[in-house]
């Protein structure tokens, strides 16, 4: 991965493009005439972009220190980290010299000339980001040892990956096992209920034709036998309740 692909160079980029807009800002406040409202209104701008580009580098300081947990995994080193550190630093102390100059210049409602061109002094001094870029002791070979880091990272990460898919894999395959084996029982189930069904059939037809004979004999039998007869059936179906039910 390329610095231009780097996310830190990347939000780098949009915080240099917001101080050299500081800058510009600043250079026109520096030529607005003390008592014109401009001026007021270019204060204010000033010190709310001061604050936005102060919390942007706070932001940015605290993934630089998150990466120095583990310069390996992000594919950095030492030497990286360091320069990124400066960096941000570099742009604290350019971000709070401007600052500066507008809230002494608005506390003290104006300064002296000599205060304000040796503030002004020091905020030339800042190192340019873009002249930065162009002597940057870092040469191609370290670009390439970094690009080859973050390939080797990249490879480490797909494998793993491949690997939790094979996992995923065979967690599925069991899954859909143990679904056949459901499947199956569900199967033996339904045969056994279907069997139970036919069984209970089968039983209420012969209680309907044991029904009918006792009805017929009943009719024909004295109150005698017809009692005899009601304790025969009460017997009988006591025994064929137990031959149903409870073998």
């Amino acid at each position: 991965m390329s610095s231009a692909k780097d996310p830190f160079y990347i939000v780098k980029e949009e915080i240099q493009e917001s101080i050299e807009k500081l800058l510009s800002t600043f250079h026109q406040w520096e030529r607005t005439p003390p008592s014109s409202g401009d001026r007021l209104h270019l204060s204010k701008e000033l010190i709310t972009t001061c604050d936005s580009i102060d919390w942007q580098v706070d932001e940015l300081n605290k993934t630089i220190a998150v990466a120095a947990r583990d310069p390996s995994w992000y594919g950095i080193d030492e030497a990286e980290l360091e320069k990124r550190r400066r960096w941000t630093s570099d742009a604290h102390t350019q971000v709070g010299n401007v600052k500066k100059a507008v809230v002494a210049v608005k506390e003290s409602n104006g300064m002296s000339s000599s205060n304000f061109d040796g503030m002004r002094r020091e905020l030339m001094r800042m190192p340019d980001s873009h002249q930065t870029g162009r002597t940057d002791p870092y040469s191609a070979q370290d670009n390439d040892d970094f690009i080859s880091s973050e390939s080797d990272r990249q490879l480490l990460l797909i494998k793993q990956q491949d690997e939790e898919l094979d996992v995923l894999s065979a967690s599925i395959e069991r899954i859909g096992d143990v679904g056949l084996t459901i499947h199956d029982e569900l199967i033996g189930q339904e045969k056994i209920i279907s069997n139970l069904d036919s069984e209970m059939d089968n039983t209420s037809n012969r209680l309907d034709f044991v029904q009918k004979k006792v009805a017929m004999v009943m009719k024909k039998a004295s109150a005698k036998g017809q009692i005899m007869m009601i304790c025969f059936l009460l017997v009988l179906f006591v025994v064929l309740f137990s031959l149903v039910f409870l073998t």
